[in-house]
């Protein structure tokens, strides 16, 4: 038998005697566990909620479109553009075209007051002006329930993120916008994209509403290929009659999301950082007393033969056990808990409202055992070194 073969059989045989010692254990050995489960549950639990607003920005992301603001304007809360500004845009190369002509869609962005449903209190809520261009722009939205608004008339279609988070938005309700009332005719989706957090109006009638003349803040434009976009970008940036920036519709939603998910991760991971401090020193107090138990034990395979490395292996091996399983428990709890709860929470880019779900996919699970498995290792380091470091005629002699 070769050296690695007679190394490797040792690490085998020590490993498990060690996992069947653990119900000798069970109180120990669990406090442990379900301790690092629920440092997973906490870290995964929050995290999801960054990947859910992420997911809710990004999800509608095209590369074929471009968003067209003013030079400067970090979101379309800050930006500006004029009625013929828009016809600039709307006529430039790269642009796609459909039946009725390019398919450029000009847009008014306003906020206005609604309560939200599981509170009662105001939140600010995105209403979007569009032209009919818009819904060939925007093929991610799709009328669920009801139908579309018409134009001319003070009519509202809601997403359906909107629609689940803020009252008052269901088909046939009126809601108060800008002294008029506002009636809700339909519902629609966007594949669980920002657009579901947002109301959709008749841009010329909410011009004339908010006295904003015939004015726009974007131009969402669907370019005829994703490779037209530097094409489109140069010709409108070169236009001295034009005062742009170009960007491609999943790079501004990336954007956008950045401040909050940063925000969520970081104090997500502090929170799970200082619970896993706790949890290593539960996972080193079980694993001290698990080599405590087994003095007799250690020493006697020592004697027979076996060396350090194997029994090493053998604590760490339990430790990570412990660690892992208590990991998919905590994982499979927030899962079970998190995954797909609806909320809503403040853009900071916008100032306004975005509703979105919490999101767990297998990333987000392997990330949280692989934390459960780096804490069972530190856990597991210092009682695996302790223990081939004992004396073995001292440990003999120990009842």
């Amino acid at each position: 038998m070769s050296t690695l073969t007679h190394w490797f059989s040792q690490v085998c045989s020590v490993t498990q005697l060690s996992l069947q010692t653990i119900p000798e254990r069970k109180g120990s050995s669990a406090a442990a566990a379900f301790g690092i489960a629920g440092v997973v549950a906490v870290l995964v639990g929050v995290l999801s909620i960054a990947q859910g607003f992420r997911h809710a920005l990004t999800a509608a992301g095209d590369p074929g479109t471009a968003i067209v603001m003013r030079s400067g304007a970090t979101s379309e809360m800050m930006s500006g553009l004029a009625r013929d500004d828009t016809r600039v845009i709307s006529d430039a190369p790269g642009v796609a075209r459909g039946s009725g002509g390019p398919l450029a869609s000009p847009e008014l962005f306003v906020i206005i007051n609604l309560p939200k449903r599981s509170t009662g209190t105001d939140a600010n809520v995105p209403l979007r002006g569009v032209e009919p261009a818009a819904f060939g722009v925007h093929e991610e939205v799709h009328v669920v329930e009801g139908r579309r608004f018409e134009p001319g008339k003070n009519e509202v279609l809601a997403g359906a993120g909107a629609a689940r988070e803020f009252a008052g938005l269901t088909v046939g309700q009126k809601i108060r916008v800008a002294n008029n009332d506002w009636t809700v005719v339909g519902i629609f989706t966007a594949n669980g994209g920002i657009s579901e957090s947002e109301v959709w109006t008749d841009a010329s009638v909410l011009q004339g509403a908010y006295r904003r003349g015939d004015s726009f803040q974007s131009v969402y434009a669907k370019l005829a290929s994703p490779n037209d976009f530097q094409k489109f970008k140069d010709a409108l940036t070169a236009d001295p009659r034009l005062n742009i920036k170009v960007v491609r519709q999943p790079d501004y939603y990336a954007e956008q999301s950045t401040a909050v998910s940063n925000l969520v991760t970081w104090l997500g991971t502090l929170v799970a950082g200082l619970m896993g401090v706790g949890a290593i020193f539960g996972a080193l107090n079980t694993m001290y007393n698990a080599v405590a138990a087994r003095t007799r034990e250690i020493a006697t395979l020592r004697a027979l033969g076996f060396g350090g490395s194997p029994i090493i292996f053998s604590v760490l091996f339990e430790s990570l056990a412990l660690a892992v399983g208590g990991g998919a428990i905590g994982a499979a709890a927030a899962y079970l808990a998190f995954d797909g709860f609806h909320t809503s929470t403040m853009n900071f880019q916008s100032f306004s409202q975005v509703a979105f779900s919490f999101r767990i996919g297998p990333n987000l699970l392997a990330q949280g055992i692989f934390y459960a498995a780096l804490i069972g290792l530190v856990g597991g380091l210092f009682p695996a070194i302790r223990a081939v470091r004992l004396p073995v005629a001292t440990a003999l002699r120990e009842l």
